[in-house]
């Protein structure tokens, strides 16, 4: 009898070049930036308020980028990462257009890349994946690659296609919204009063403040976002219990970062992520960043900086990244290469 139910795709199941188009469409609503407010401090100006949005030149504020990114993960995990053993990085992540209450969002992914594991039982998989919304309009776009079960150890490994990946979006490329302008940015209301010349390469700062992981936040986080990979959800599915969502600590890490970077109000570009270290219930996250570069937009008033974004266990030491052995320290949560937009 044919199983009406889906137990997820194995790494034997994909194909280079082959496009998923991913269930279940989602409209967004006021609910989803109450829960995201609530599971995380986020307190970027910008995404809080109506009024501040349009003094920066939209007609009310959107959600905040990561809502969009977590919603169009979301869509990919049943097809992408449901036997996952593990998110291990992102590249070319560009934020394309807001995405505003009411929207309906929808994902779809081409397979660029695979390679099997030397164990024979495990394999990469690289997917491009992109957010569009009711009108058909791209709001989001990246490049993440996991590594996943086989399900038949005997299936033949395929051929190797590993993708060539910039290793950071270029300032040119970065898409600024719509009628953006910082030229009426009020510097009070947003919470600190540092612009982009403030800040200079190679500058790195302690966000000072740590978040307590508690399962049940967690729980909801991943129950919110529709992702239902078994490690994260399935207490079974994983020696030493559930595995935190790497896109919650993510979140974590970003909302912390108010902390000394208040004025870095919209994410625009997502170079580089990795998801160090495994993170459980329990564990308390703080974090710390590194300004990699600055640059001119064609908006006024408006600025980039690209940040790294390292979330880290809090009995680690910050400023700290890698061993003499090239290796994140075992504290070492999160890696996080980021472009966010500035009033300069």
């Amino acid at each position: 009898m044919m199983s009406k139910t889906n137990a997820g795709r194995f790494f034997e199941d994909y194909t280079v070049g082959e496009v998923i188009e991913h269930a279940v469409p989602r409209t967004l609503s006021g609910g989803e930036r109450a829960m995201y407010h609530a599971l995380y401090p986020a307190r970027h100006a910008f995404y809080s308020s109506d009024e501040f949005a349009r003094d920066c030149g939209l007609h009310e504020a959107p959600l905040d980028d990561l809502i969009a990114f977590h919603t169009v993960f979301g869509k990919t995990v049943p097809d992408i990462s449901l036997n996952a053993v593990a998110n291990l990085g992102y590249a070319e992540g560009r934020f394309l257009k807001p995405v505003h209450m009411g929207d309906t969002i929808r994902s779809r992914s081409e397979v660029i890349g695979l390679k099997q594991n030397s164990n024979g039982k495990t394999g990469v998989v690289w997917v491009r994946t992109t957010g569009s919304n009711q009108l058909g309009e791209d709001v989001l776009s990246y490049v993440r690659w996991v590594m996943v079960r086989k399900g038949d150890v005997d299936a033949p490994a395929p051929e190797t296609v590993v993708p060539d990946l910039a290793d950071a979006v270029k300032a040119g490329d970065l898409v600024v919204p719509e009628g953006l302008s910082f030229a009426n940015y009020d510097f009070v209301q947003a919470g600190e009063p540092h612009r982009l010349a403030d800040y200079k390469v190679g500058e790195k700062i302690d966000h000072v403040d740590g978040v307590t992981i508690e399962e049940a936040e967690h729980m909801l986080a991943t129950r919110l976002w529709q992702n239902t990979a078994k490690v994260h959800f399935d207490a079974t599915a994983r020696d030493g219990g559930r595995l935190i969502y790497g896109g919650h600590v993510i979140s974590l890490a970003r909302a912390l970062s108010f902390n000394g970077l208040a004025n870095a109000q919209i994410i625009v570009g997502l170079n580089s992520g990795a998801h160090a270290n495994p993170c459980g219930a329990g564990d308390t996250v703080k974090a710390w960043s590194e300004v990699l570069d600055v640059a001119e937009t064609g908006a006024e008033g408006v600025g980039a900086i690209r940040l790294r974004l390292v979330a880290y266990e809090a009995e680690g030491d910050p400023f700290t990244l890698k061993g003499e052995d090239g290796k994140y320290l075992p504290h070492v949560l999160l890696d996080l290469d980021y472009w966010a937009l500035m009033p300069v």
